[in-house]
């Protein structure tokens, strides 16, 4: 999570924009929707509001999320 808090917005926004692109073409795994979670932490930190995509409750476990969220805050 620290990662992504260190980059300038324009680059997070990118970075969500490409895995979920991935995502929804099913190139990238659905681990990657926690990667996906982190970033819209970090976003949402910002004042700026993400989409998750439909099905990200179904995939991610929240109370899981919330702990990883945790190891890197």
């Amino acid at each position: 999570m620290n990662f992504y808090k260190k980059l300038p917005t324009d680059l997070l926004l990118s970075f969500y924009s490409e895995i979920a692109m991935n995502i929804k073409k099913g190139t990238l795994t659905k681990n990657m929707y926690y990667e996906l979670g982190l970033i819209i932490s970090v976003a949402s930190q910002r004042g700026i509001t993400l989409q998750k995509p439909h099905d990200f409750e179904q995939v991610v476990n929240q109370k899981s999320l919330e702990n990883f969220c945790l190891l890197f805050t």
